[in-house]
Order: C-alpha cells, then sequence, then structure tokens
C-alpha cells in the first residue's frame, strides 16, 4: 500500500467495488449525460479518447496505450473563473500520441462541449481542459446526496453513503493525533491536530478503512516530574510554606499558569478529604543550580503524592476538551504502561534478535544508521535508565501487534518541532521488518498563529505564554474553531483571525457557511408559510 495521506481519498474507477458514485448509464456518449460528476468526467474524458483513437484523430496513440479512468482524474481550478473542473488528459497522452498537446486538448474539448451538462469547454495554457458545467448539471448531485441511503459510521451516527467506497477495505489504520502531554491543557497547535485529525478519520473511513482513533498519554518520564514539581511549589507558595523548608518558585524548567495553582489547590483538597496531611509527607528542597535558579522538589513522598493525584486531573481535563471539541478516542493509551507491562523490554528483545540492538559506553544502542538514520540512538542509558526513544519503539510495536485491531498502518501527526524524529522512526519501522511510508506514515503539522486587533494573542487566562483549545472555543466556538483550523492545509502555517471569525461579514468564512445555512433555513420557513411542502417534488 502505498502513502494514505495526502492525498486522503484516491479516484473510484468506474465500476469499482463499493463505489458509491454510480455512473453506470450517466455517460453512455456525448449528449446523454444527465449528472455530473468528477467520477463521470473521468468516464467521459476516457471513452474520448477512446473513441479519438477508433477515428484515427490521436496520432500514434493505440487504445492499449490508454490508461486506466482512474487516472484522468479531474480537478478543481485554482481559480474557479476558469471553471468548474479542470483536466490535463491531453497532456497525459499527448507525448504517445505524437502531437502537441495543445492541439490534442481542443480535439477533447470539441467533443466534451456536444456532453449534456456542459455548458463550455476551454483549452488554456499547455493544454489543460478547463469545464463548466451547466447549473442543472451542477446542481444534480443534489439528488445523489438525498437518494444515497443512509449508514452506520464508526461512532454511531446515521450518515449519508454519497460519496464512499471500499478503496481502503480491509485496512485497518491507526491514527494518533493530539496526544498533548497531561502537564497542562490542550495548546492551539494541539487544537489544530484534533479538528485534522478527526476530519482526517472521517474521510478515511469513508474510504472503507477501519480507523482507530487514538491518543497518546506521555505520562512517564522527566516532563511529568517537573509537572509534579511545579504543582508543589504552587502549593508551598499558596500556604507561605517557605521559612519551613519548602521552595515557593516554579523550578526554573516547571510549569507556570493559573491551571497550576488551580490544580495544586485541587490535589490539597482531595488529600484532605483523604485524611492525608501534606505538610507530613517527607520531603526535599535541591536548592538552587548554578544559575541561581530554584530547582524544586526531589524525588519525595510529597512530590510522588501530587503526581499520583494530579495526573489523573489532567487526563479528565482532556478528554473533556475533546468531548466538547466533538473529537472522539477509540483508544486513550498510556506511555508507562509500555513500562508496566514489560512492553519496552519485549520490543528491545525483538530488535536484538534482528541484529539492530549493541551495548557501547555502557549504554544500550539502537543501529538506526543500519536503516538511513543519520546516527545510532541511545535506549538505555548508562545509568540504566530509559531513553525516551525506547517507548516510541514499544508503542510501534504495540500498535502493529496488539491482540484487537493491530495496525496494517500506524499514522502519526506530529507537531511541527518533530521534523528530526522522522528518520529515526522510519529506521525503526525498517528495523522491524515493516515498510517506512507504508507502515509508517508521519504528518507534521505547522504552527498556528492566533491573531487579534492585527496583533499576535500569546496570553491565556489559564496557561500564562500559550492559547489553549479552551481559550478558542471561548472566543469563537467550536464550529467556528474546528472549521477555521481544518479548512486549511496542515503542512502550512495558519493565521488565526479573531476578530475576524467573529464578524458577521461574508470575509469571514464561517460567517458565509453559517448565513447560507440561515438563508436556506429561511426559504423553508416561507415555503412552509405559504403552503408549500415538499410532497410530491422532485429534490
Amino acid at each position: 500500500m502505498g502513502s494514505l495521506v495526502p492525498p486522503m481519498v484516491s479516484p473510484v474507477p468506474h465500476g469499482g467495488s463499493g463505489g458509491f458514485w454510480d455512473v453506470s448509464g450517466a455517460v453512455s456518449a456525448p449528449g446523454t449525460m444527465v449528472r455530473m460528476n468528477p467520477e463521470a468526467l473521468s468516464e467521459l474524458i476516457s471513452r474520448i479518447a477512446h473513441e479519438l483513437v477508433v477515428a484515427g484523430k490521436a496520432g500514434q496513440l493505440t487504445e492499449d496505450l490508454i490508461p486506466p479512468v482512474a487516472k484522468f482524474a479531474v480537478m478543481r481550478p485554482k481559480d474557479r473563473a476558469h471553471g468548474d473542473w479542470a483536466s490535463n488528459a491531453a497532456m497525459q497522452l499527448a507525448k504517445k500520441a505524437g502531437m502537441k498537446p495543445r492541439d490534442f486538448a481542443e480535439l477533447f474539448a470539441a467533443e466534451l462541449t456536444a456532453a449534456d451538462g456542459i455548458s463550455k469547454v476551454e483549452v488554456a495554457g499547455p493544454g489543460f481542459i478547463n469545464i463548466t458545467l451547466d447549473s442543472a448539471s451542477a446542481a444534480a448531485v443534489v439528488d445523489q446526496i438525498l437518494e444515497a441511503p443512509k449508514v452506520d459510521s464508526t461512532v454511531g451516527e446515521a450518515v449519508s453513503s454519497f460519496g464512499r467506497n471500499t478503496h481502503l477495505g480491509g485496512e485497518t489504520l491507526n491514527l494518533e493525533f493530539v496526544s498533548a502531554n497531561p502537564t497542562g491543557p490542550i495548546h492551539i497547535g494541539g487544537t489544530r491536530w484534533a479538528a485534522t485529525g478527526d476530519a482526517m478519520a472521517r474521510v478515511l473511513e469513508a474510504n472503507g478503512a477501519k480507523v482507530v482513533r487514538e491518543y497518546y498519554f506521555n505520562d512517564h518520564g522527566e516532563q511529568i516530574n517537573r509537572f509534579a514539581k511545579s504543582l508543589v511549589a504552587a502549593w508551598a507558595h499558596d500556604n507561605d510554606l517557605g521559612d519551613k523548608g519548602y521552595q515557593t518558585e516554579t523550578p526554573f524548567d516547571g510549569y507556570k499558569g493559573a491551571y497550576i495553582d488551580e490544580i495544586a489547590r485541587r490535589v490539597e483538597a482531595e488529600a484532605k478529604a483523604d485524611g492525608v496531611d501534606l505538610t507530613a509527607l517527607d520531603h526535599e528542597d535541591q536548592g538552587l543550580n548554578a544559575d541561581g535558579e530554584p530547582i524544586g522538589e526531589s524525588d519525595s513522598a510529597l512530590r510522588e503524592e501530587f503526581r499520583k493525584r494530579a495526573v489523573p486531573m489532567m487526563f479528565d481535563e482532556i478528554r473533556k476538551s475533546m468531548k466538547d471539541f466533538r473529537v472522539h478516542f477509540d483508544v486513550w493509551f498510556h506511555e508507562n504502561s509500555l513500562y508496566q507491562d514489560g512492553e519496552v523490554d519485549k520490543a528491545i528483545a525483538v530488535l536484538r534478535d534482528r541484529g539492530d540492538i549493541y551495548e557501547k559506553d555502557g549504554a544500550t544502542w539502537f543501529a538506526s544508521t543500519n536503516h538511513g538514520d543519520d546516527k545510532d540512538r541511545v535506549i538505555i542509558k548508562s545509568n540504566g535508565e530509559f531513553a525516551y526513544f525506547a517507548a516510541d519503539i514499544a508503542y510501534y510495536w504495540n500498535k502493529r501487534h496488539r491482540p484487537e485491531n493491530p495496525a496494517d498502518v500506524a499514522i502519526y501527526m506530529l507537531g511541527a518541532d518533530h521534523h528530526g524524529y522522522i528518520g529515526r522512526m522510519m529506521a525503526m519501522c525498517e528495523a522491524f521488518g515493516d515498510k517506512p511510508g507504508e507502515n509508517m506514515q508521519i504528518l507534521i503539522g505547522q504552527l498556528v498563529n492566533v491573531m487579534k486587533d492585527g496583533k499576535a494573542v500569546r496570553m491565556s487566562k489559564r496557561a500564562g505564554n500559550v492559547v489553549t483549545i479552551d481559550d478558542l472555543v471561548e472566543a469563537i466556538g467550536v464550529d467556528a474553531s474546528r472549521y477555521s483550523l481544518a479548512r486549511t492545509d496542515y503542512n502550512s502555517p495558519v493565521d488565526i483571525d479573531l476578530n475576524l471569525l467573529a464578524s458577521h461579514s461574508n470575509d469571514n468564512p464561517v460567517y458565509y457557511v453559517q448565513y447560507a445555512h440561515a438563508r436556506s433555513c429561511n426559504v423553508d420557513r416561507n415555503a412552509e408559510a405559504a403552503g408549500v411542502t415538499f410532497e410530491g417534488s422532485d429534490l
């Protein structure tokens, strides 16, 4: 299997298995097309190519050199003033025909113009064929949508079968997205992945795949320790414990924001309700580093108490944020379980058996350069601690070999700061005997800039120096947030203008959609008031 993303949808050949684009009878000959859609146009263009060969008008082209219908995919022009659809079929075939692409395109244009449902065909540039549909044909797709039967989606929704196919039937795709650390609210970058990932999952399902939506909680390692240290400091500051040996300043590598104070108070209240006196627990402040900055609480009973109570609180908050954002996950996977269940050791043992693990300088290394990486990677440090990459190795192995819904393809949606991670991930994929770019696919999302009054918004009421999912939703709502983040290419930076998205003008793409819906509803109300009903009508 080749790359699934991007593109996320491949054209379905006429008569392909399970396709709901029924073009049988829609393309019989020029002059008989009633309903026009991309697949019907591809079928027509293919038919014209064959007819030009039979008529001796296609130069040196022979029928066996004409590719399948799927290769004649039509696309939207960048500028809709150039037409509804565009085709490069003449450019594809011109070399085989021994003809100039533009001359060949003129032959296609002449035949396409004769088809019902097409109002205009123009040849542009080196040989592009721009097609404009007539209004009746463009609107005919509404009939197809309304007539298509309903099917159940994997998230329990009754959805139209229109546009669905079995292109990816039989494939299980593990789509991991958002996966923010449970050390704070989901920031704007994770929010973009929530909107894009959920949309992508729906498109892949519409192509027949079984999609497992997965959220990976990074609940093991140093970031959790920094989170717990920050909470201890916030609690100590709130209770004026500085003169009793507690550090009351945020550690130099800690987390700041009102949410830290909130969670520290919740931990204190929960511990008190359980009869636990936090001040009675062993604690040890680590003092200052070489730069005079506070290091924070050591690995003490106090820090562990905050960790074990606060991390589940953040889990609950993240789950709620995702639910409120209308994003469903099938699996909430905890990194810590990879260590508790021995999955890390098992995965490393597999790579060792395959000859890709060696010992050097007291550490254990993954020979990733054997598989295209720029350098080998430490997976167990000389002090016996696992490096972060060890969990990544185990997690991929788990995805591919878990007893329930093992992944044929593992798709990772990562943040803009993960470019340097791709090489080692693909090397690990190959080391397990899989195909990089097929069994493992990695998408890197770009940054989101939130703007207001022409200036970047960088302050959150809770998180301090970042904009969170809740900040965005509070400002413009769920629908506007999802649409504004999912409508742009994930591989390009995007500016979210809060003023624009809250405005009631046609410059606001969200308002434009909402306005169209409101006008449609108003037409229904006026029709009902006038006694006009849908009964017996052909929609």
